[in-house]
């Protein structure tokens, strides 16, 4: 399979309502340490913006940035914020690899599940780093596909997991990202790591409908569709059998699902 870099998730509705879920409190723990008051933060790949409006609630006074490649993302972000109040956070149309600020410019440069879709991660772990100030973070936290568990033991999830790490390879990207951060970070030049790890889990009714129920529509209707057929991964029918698979693990009362995620704390 031809490899080329492209984003898999895409930017329908399902994927949007998806990272919409995300807050500092359930995807970026690790850094609330260094979300103190004054703080300057860049937040690279920033999506539809929840993540990032929350730091700005949490950084009150300092400057809070987010980037992302797609400009309609950029407007929802803004838009969110601004019916928040937040004065200290705007949003941009950035190019991760290409960072449109000078050498030592925040106090914190997070990435959130960014990496895993570049296909030169190392690159962007450098420019992150330029433009963190001397003694400043960058942050970065990523899924790892491979170790993700779940019951009951469908065979359409494991069709699943089987045609997500085909077409994320095929993109260029690397769905087990997250048990690398730590390697890619030492080959961008930092020596100061911290890591860790952390897991989502999906059990509860709302959670699995909100889980479940996204990507029983992404497998039909987002990117990933397009995207797998192209690649080989997949066909139709396969697509199908994979939607109905979430649909019944959605209304199974014992269904459950948790996805391991790596991160690190690299300083400047």
């Amino acid at each position: 399979m031809a490899t080329i870099e492209r984003y898999t998730h895409g930017h329908h509705d399902s994927v949007l309502r998806t990272h919409s879920w995300r807050t500092v409190e359930n995807s970026a723990a690790f850094l609330v340490p260094h979300l103190v008051p004054g703080a300057s933060v860049l937040d690279v790949g920033s999506g539809p913006g929840t993540i990032t409006v929350d730091i700005g609630r949490r950084v009150a006074g300092g400057r809070v940035v987010g980037i992302d490649s797609a400009e309609d993302v950029r407007d929802q972000a803004q838009a969110l914020a601004d019916d928040n109040g937040l004065t200290n956070v705007e949003f941009q149309v950035g190019d991760a690899y290409h960072l449109d600020f000078p050498d030592d410019t925040f106090d914190v440069v997070h990435a959130h599940q960014v990496l895993q879709h570049v296909a030169d991660p190392v690159a962007v772990l450098r420019e992150m780093r330029r433009v963190t100030k001397p003694g400043g973070v960058v942050a970065a936290r990523d899924v790892i596909y491979g170790g993700a568990v779940w019951h009951p033991l469908l065979p359409g999830l494991r069709k699943w997991m089987d045609v997500y790490q085909a077409v994320a390879r095929f993109n260029g990207g690397d769905p087990d990202g997250g048990s690398s951060l730590k390697a890619w970070a030492m080959e961008a030049g930092f020596e100061d790591i911290s890591t860790g790890a952390s897991i989502w889990c999906f059990a509860d009714d709302a959670d699995r409908e909100w889980w479940g129920g996204n990507w029983a529509v992404r497998a039909l209707e987002s990117s990933f569709a397009p995207q797998s057929i192209e690649g080989g991964a997949a066909t139709l029918e396969d697509l199908q059998e994979v939607s109905e698979a979430w649909k019944a693990w959605v209304a199974d009362k014992t269904g459950w699902f948790a996805m391991p995620h790596g991160e690190i704390l690299a300083t400047k």
